[in-house]
């Protein structure tokens, strides 16, 4: 679909692994003006840095697919609720989207040109696939620009709502790779899990969430290492689950 606003990248396959990624890219469609400088692209507030690479390297390993979006999270936050203030940012760790005050029907054309057709896409694909487990993954900042002084010391959280069964296997096995592993931790599942709640947990299908601080995968080595790790360890994963 031209102009989709997400992309999948390997084959998704029945009993396969699903990487989900609601904030893999910084692109802001032409005709949309955030009014923010160029250089907040290319931070946390627009894209959760690293992931698209994670995710296409993890792809490109037999039976795993990649679902991500291609529109920023300040453009439309496909993870937010529709009618949450926050899937149409007017502000994020401080920093004001003045284009993002818009009226009614601005809204709705976002929803329309962005969320829906995302939201849909990942349906469909899920209800075609049946994955063994589908794996949320993000990235987070080691500290927020708003809260300078609360430094982030996971190097990976892992997160979920009242599903907590790949979680439960996850968290070891991560631990075992000497990482400090937080358990709903920068913040909880139970806030903030929206894709997954409605195509994951509302089904009753595994899911994994992931965060991986992002100064772990900002560069190609960084990406290689946590690709690897998070593949075998989704496959463990999926065959405790299957089993």
């Amino acid at each position: 679909m031209k102009d989709a606003p997400w992309r999948i990248a390997g084959t998704p396959r029945f009993g396969g692994i699903l990487v989900v990624s609601d904030h893999a890219s910084n692109h802001v469609p032409d005709g949309i003006d955030l009014g923010i400088a160029p250089n907040l692209l290319d931070q946390h507030i627009a894209v959760d840095i690293g992931v698209r690479e994670v995710g296409e390297l993890m792809a490109q390993r037999p039976g795993t697919a990649a679902f991500q979006a291609t529109v920023s999270r300040l453009v439309c936050d496909v993870n937010r609720e529709e009618h949450a203030p926050g899937v149409v940012p007017i502000a994020s760790d401080g920093h004001a989207i003045p284009g993002n005050a818009i009226d009614h029907a601005g809204h709705l054309d976002r929803l329309e040109r962005f969320f829906h057709p995302y939201h849909r896409a990942l349906g469909a694909l899920l209800d075609d696939y049946p994955q063994g487990l589908i794996m949320s993954l993000h990235s987070f900042t080691p500290h927020l620009s708003s809260h300078p002084e609360e430094v982030r010391p996971w190097q990976v959280g892992v997160l979920y709502n009242q599903d907590d069964r790949a979680s439960r296997l996850a968290i070891p096995l991560l631990e075992s790779e000497g990482l400090i592993v937080g358990d709903q931790q920068p913040y909880s599942g139970q806030l903030l899990n929206y894709t997954m709640n409605r195509h994951a947990e509302a089904d009753g299908r595994p899911y994994l969430g992931i965060e991986v601080r992002q100064d772990q995968i900002a560069d190609a080595a960084g990406q290689a290492i946590w690709a690897e790790r998070l593949s075998w360890i989704a496959n463990r994963v999926a065959i405790e689950l299957g089993g």
